[in-house]
């Protein structure tokens, strides 16, 4: 039944289409974002509708968030720093963000026993080698504490930890979903979304700037299939379980960027930089990360429905101007 819903980082790529979602199946939607990276053009279109509320502050405000998980029936924990260049960049901003935002919001949740879902990311698997799925028992490989890009991961997954103590210490009531690469409209390039900066640079006639060898492959999921497992997962009974949310079309990055040329008549070249020079230091990456979504399937029956050629189809229409996503 639709009630009311809080979303942290509710101004942000996914939380925006999720609040539409949620907006569309009658819930009323207090969204929470102080606008670092989530930005007012994402909920433009939402804020003439009825029952959606923007909030312009900070997860990180104990007051705001204690007064919105109060007066909320359930909440979507979506906050959090993104994307490697700002992880690189602003790591003190990272960790306080994650770590501290995760800290409040779920204090709040326990407070007033509300359900909250925790959105963490692939990224707390680390740099697996094997090209093999990886379930949620899987095993975390990490680098060094001197490359920054391990400090986003760590955050995420002692984010986990938390959710998880609260489940067992003070009977929270939440889910864990780990997000692998969710792509779609609005999302923006600016903090090194491949997708998204591929389009842009296809579009303008730019380089196609790929960092490393190219034969690192992600797998992609179109944001409506994200935030309808989300959805299901928040419907569901079960808590103190991590699930997976993720798509299984694996693509070298290397063919990603042939594949954007192509669909976009892009005339760009392909040019290759390592690490070094794009970060200077603080970078590894990781060759591959497949999700295995066997347990949310046998969970909810989610699966994905939209194909890599589906996703890069609506952000090309989204970035040309074609569609208003």
């Amino acid at each position: 039944m639709a009630g009311k819903a809080l979303i942290t980082g509710g101004a942000g790529f996914i939380g925006s289409h999720l609040a539409g979602r949620l907006l569309d199946d009658g819930w009323e939607v207090w969204a929470l974002d102080d606008l670092s990276t989530g930005s007012l053009a994402n909920v433009e279109h939402l804020r003439g509708r009825s029952g959606f509320h923007l909030v312009v502050d900070s997860v990180l405000q104990s007051t705001s968030v204690n007064e919105l998980v109060y007066k909320c029936d359930v909440v979507y924990h979506l906050a959090a720093a993104v994307g490697v260049r700002l992880i690189v960049e602003q790591p003190v901003q990272t960790l306080v963000t994650n770590l501290r935002g995760t800290e409040i919001v779920l204090e709040h949740c326990h407070r007033f026993g509300k359900r909250v879902l925790v959105a963490s990311t692939s990224e707390v698997y680390g740099d697996h080698r094997e090209e093999k799925p990886l379930e949620e028992t899987a095993r975390r490989i990490y680098g060094p504490t001197t490359q920054r890009r391990w400090a986003y991961a760590d955050s995420k997954a002692m984010d986990e930890f938390l959710a998880l103590a609260h489940v067992s210490e003070h009977g929270l009531d939440c889910t864990i979903a780990r997000l692998f690469n969710t792509v779609g409209p609005r999302q923006s390039g600016q903090y090194g979304m491949v997708i998204p900066t591929f389009v842009q640079r296809a579009l303008d006639g730019r380089p196609l700037e790929i960092h490393g060898d190219g034969d690192q492959t992600r797998c992609f999921c179109h944001v409506e299939d994200t935030i309808r497992a989300l959805q299901g997962l928040m419907d569901d009974d079960v808590s103190g379980e991590i699930y997976n949310v993720g798509a299984t079309n694996r693509i070298s990055i290397s063919s990603l960027a042939e594949r954007v040329i192509e669909l976009t008549g892009s005339s760009s070249p392909v040019s290759h930089i390592p690490y070094a020079e794009v970060y200077e230091h603080g970078i590894e990456d990781m060759l591959h990360r497949i999700p295995a979504t066997e347990k949310i399937r046998d969970a909810i029956g989610w699966e994905p429905e939209r194909s890599l050629g589906d996703i890069l189809a609506d952000v090309i229409a989204f970035e040309r101007g074609d569609s208003p996503a």
